[in-house]
């Protein structure tokens, strides 16, 4: 009886989770299920796949250079780990997915005690934004590149590492099950009222720095529009942080938890007010036009400022080259300035439209409607295991 593929997936946040477990999917529709079997780190979807992780990923949610310093020894431990775990499990192959810090010290371990073992790097790390010398590291350590982004590969390819741009899963994002009236009508929000979704982003880190102006903003907002109705999607992560500082709030807000009412949730927006992240791409695929917050820690900013080669942060600005959903970041994510930039979209429907407009032909430029990314990163997996598309 032939022996299953082995690979080796590892993944640290939740998008990294999504990405592993849609790539897991794909493997198994070419291999079978009984042709490939996965080891390594990852969460629940990862898991549903059919991988066992060893430990809980949301430890290795790392933002800020003084978290990371904070959390090295704990990196390093985990990092150590998962070499002995291929040591033990022989792999095929290793996956590694985004988690930049991390994956990369396990790229580094497994190239070291087995340096023919194929290494993939599934989603590059920015450096058209900041640290350029990442990309030569990167290529010492891993074998091939997978992209998300279009303007990732010349970066890459310069220093000498194979890429394949395989597209954005979150392009991919699938809005056919939301129901927003539905919602609408069981939170008790009448048709046309208007409504403020506020995400305040997935890492605890994040509550703490940007939930405090993004509750400015609010406060403001309902103070001069009574009427405006206010829905936190909270990540699973966070909850139970959000859910503690809305309580005190005093005016209500709707704190939903789970994706089926996230996704409703964004098609009832009318505005949103969003951490910087994944989520304003996903807020983008639903059509909403948003105003985006972000602050990091006062020292890593001021270690990172210098060094940070774009101006825009959110990818469709990236792509547009131009600020198409405004951004507030650092010192200037206030309260007031937040609040002002809702505001005019709130009142204004034709911004809203030219907004919403400009948000679909960044995603355009992004590589909406290309190839599904599971699929594409698995038939590069394929051919460099030389089992081909079977």
């Amino acid at each position: 009886m032939t022996r299953p593929v082995c690979i080796m997936l590892v993944a640290a946040e939740a998008s990294g989770d999504d990405r592993g477990a849609g790539l897991m999917a794909a493997l198994k529709r070419h291999l079978g299920a009984d042709g490939v079997r996965f080891v390594g780190l990852g969460g629940a979807g990862m898991n549903a796949e059919g991988l066992t992780s060893p430990f809980d990923m949301s430890e290795l949610s790392i933002l800020g250079l003084l978290e990371g310093l904070l959390a090295y020894r704990r990196v390093v431990r985990r990092a150590d780990e998962m070499a002995a775990l291929a040591r033990r499990e022989q792999p095929d192959m290793a996956i590694l997915i985004d988690s930049w810090g991390f994956t990369l010290r396990v790229a580094q371990r497994l190239k070291a005690q087995s340096p023919d073992l194929p290494v993939v790097k599934y989603v590059a790390p920015q450096v058209w934004a900041s640290r350029p010398g990442r990309a030569a590291v990167l290529a010492k350590a891993v074998d091939h590149l997978l992209s998300i982004h279009t303007f990732d590969a010349p970066f890459f390819e310069k220093v000498g590492l194979p890429t394949t741009f395989v597209g954005n899963s979150t392009l991919s994002l699938d809005f056919g099950a939301a129901d927003p009236a539905t919602l609408r009508r069981r939170l008790g929000i009448s048709p046309d009222a208007p409504v403020v979704i506020v995400l305040p982003g997935s890492r605890r880190s994040e509550i703490e720095r940007v939930m405090p102006a993004f509750e400015d903003a609010v406060a403001l907002l309902k103070a001069a529009r009574p009427e405006l109705q206010i829905i936190i999607p909270a990540a699973s992560t966070v909850a139970d942080m959000v859910k503690t500082r809305v309580a005190g709030w005093p005016y209500r807000a709707h704190v939903l938890e789970g994706e089926a009412d996230r996704y409703s949730a964004m098609k009832a927006a009318t505005v949103a007010l969003a951490c910087s992240g994944t989520v304003t791409t996903e807020l983008a695929l639903a059509g909403v036009p948003m105003v985006v917050g972000y602050r990091l820690g006062p020292v890593t900013y001021a270690i990172l400022k210098p060094l940070i080669r774009t101006e825009y942060v959110t990818l469709f600005n990236i792509a547009a080259q131009r600020f198409v959903a405004p951004e507030l970041i650092q010192s200037d994510c206030t309260g007031s300035a937040l609040a002002r930039e809702v505001a005019r979209r709130l009142d204004d429907a034709d911004l809203r439209r030219s907004q919403i407009a400009a948000q679909d032909e960044a995603l355009v430029q992004m590589g909406r409607g290309g190839p599904d990314p599971s699929e594409a990163a698995a038939q590069v997996v394929l051919k460099i295991l030389g089992r081909g598309a079977a």
